[in-house]
């Protein structure tokens, strides 16, 4: 390499660590990158170009655009707005009123999916029946057959006139028949953004930075949120077994809080900023569930909705309960079920058996089950298919269902949203669903994790290094 080139490689790597080390972060991430950039200097700084640098100091939107969607929130809640105590968790409920300016609100009817085509079906109504707007937001929208059939209602219904607005993360739709199927909604009048846009694939720092939330709200009335997205594989299944997921669809006035969720993302993708009432209408009690809408990203202060996960867990008295397709938990996490396990609480966790993507990834996330099952707590592997299902749920109190993985992904780099239910029939329902996921697992034994042959537990301790940057 010529003089001038290893000047330059030793300046970048100098001023990269020098960066790392400005910027504060935790500090078991900041070695990870040390690490990484010692042990393969130039995979390590290509690595860090696309998926290291830090987007804390960027906004989504601007904290006075913020206000005007959270005070249309606001209004369309009205008296449904809880201003008092929460019973079931007063502190979680007011921590997230505090770090996401969310409100919590009464008067919601909720209806949870554990399969994708009930969801499905009763998206596809829901959308044949909107009037004014469509919002359709999903980290994954592929053009297949599930993803043409829906693509084709959108089409017609802005064909009627309504407004039909599309978001997706880019990173994750890169493929050209994804393309294709995008330039084909646009010329059937469908407005589509991507979020994060990839210009050149591969070649973007952007692409680190996902947009996980799956969100839709139909003329400001109707909501869905949770953990699935519009593709063949949710409705098929995968490794010759079901999709297992859990999704929600809300009507009362959660949604408005979804709403301004989809439109602080619009604000960013499109720079058009939708505040017209027409988008927040007034809300009526549809039912009686107590709930609260979070959000995070890599942009934020805070990390919400891990601290959200972190107070639910701080409350429990009797059990926690959490099913999570990738379980690479932040040192806090981690800390807080393992004190939780070795007081005396029932704390089980369900993972697939089998994951759906990287190597990395899963063998990371098997280094963790032994430190928690040292500490008393149950873990289970998902012999039915694959368990992408992200929820916790407490002691027949309070539970959170979402598109939040429990790992540092999720939690650091990637914008989610979950809804944090204060609400006891909820929970039961959950708690349920929870026990019929745990009859179709195996439960896996200390003895029996322990003896694992040296060479995988090898491989899971190299791949759990890098836990901080999958």
């Amino acid at each position: 390499m010529a003089l001038w080139l290893r000047v330059i490689f030793g300046i970048l790597f100098v001023s990269i660590i020098v960066i790392l080390i400005a910027e504060n972060r935790h500090p078991v991430q900041t070695l990870a990158w040390i690490l990484l950039l010692f042990l393969l200097p130039v995979i390590g700084l290509i690595l860090y170009f696309f998926l290291g640098i830090n987007k804390r100091n960027e906004r989504l939107i601007s904290d006075e655009k913020l206000k005007v969607l959270k005070d249309l929130t606001r209004e369309s809640a009205g008296d449904l707005v809880v201003e008092g105590e929460v019973e079931e968790d007063n502190e979680t409920a007011h921590l997230l009123g505090m770090i996401n300016d969310s409100v919590v609100t009464d008067g919601n009817d909720v209806r949870f999916y554990t399969q994708f085509d009930p969801m499905f079906a009763d998206l596809m109504e829901d959308i044949r029946n909107a009037r004014h707007h469509i919002h359709f937001q999903f980290f994954i929208f592929k053009g297949d057959r599930v993803g043409m059939e829906v693509g084709e209602l959108l089409a017609a219904k802005a064909k009627e006139g309504v407004e039909v607005r599309v978001q997706f993360d880019d990173a994750a739709n890169l493929t050209l028949p994804k393309r294709r199927f995008y330039r084909w909604l646009r010329s059937q009048g469908v407005q589509v953004h991507p979020f994060l846009k990839v210009v050149i694939p591969f070649i973007s720092n952007n692409a680190n930075y996902r947009n996980h939330r799956k969100v839709v709200v139909i003329d400001g009335k109707v909501g869905y949120a949770g953990g699935m997205n519009i593709a063949d594989r949710y409705s098929d299944g995968i490794h010759g077994g079901i999709w297992r997921d859990t999704h929600f669809r809300v009507t009362g006035p959660a949604v408005a809080e979804l709403q301004t969720s989809f439109l602080t993302d619009w604000q960013f993708s499109s720079k058009e900023f939708l505040f017209s009432k027409k988008y927040f209408p007034k809300a009526v009690a549809e039912g009686n569930v107590k709930m609260q809408i979070a959000t995070s990203g890599p942009m934020d202060e805070w990390h919400v909705i891990m601290q959200g996960m972190l107070n639910l867990i701080a409350q429990s008295d009797r059990y926690i309960y959490i099913e999570t397709p990738y379980f690479i938990p932040s040192e806090t996490i981690l800390m807080s079920l393992r004190n939780a396990a070795l007081s005396g609480l029932d704390v089980r966790i369900i993972l697939p058996e089998r994951m759906d993507r990287g190597v990395l990834t899963g063998l990371a996330t098997r280094s963790y089950i032994e430190p928690m099952l040292v500490a008393g707590a149950r873990v289970f592997f998902y012999k039915k298919g694959f368990i992408h299902a992200k929820s916790i749920v407490v002691d027949d109190r309070t539970s959170t269902v979402g598109s939040t993985n429990i790992d540092n992904r999720s939690f650091d780099q990637d914008f989610e949203i979950n809804a944090f239910f204060y609400d006891v029939p909820v929970a039961e329902r959950l708690r349920d669903d929870f026990m019929k996921d745990q009859a179709d697992s195996v439960e896996i034994s200390l003895a029996e994790w322990s003896a694992r042959g040296r060479i995988k537990r090898f491989k899971e301790s190299v791949a759990r290094l890098f836990s901080p940057l999958l």
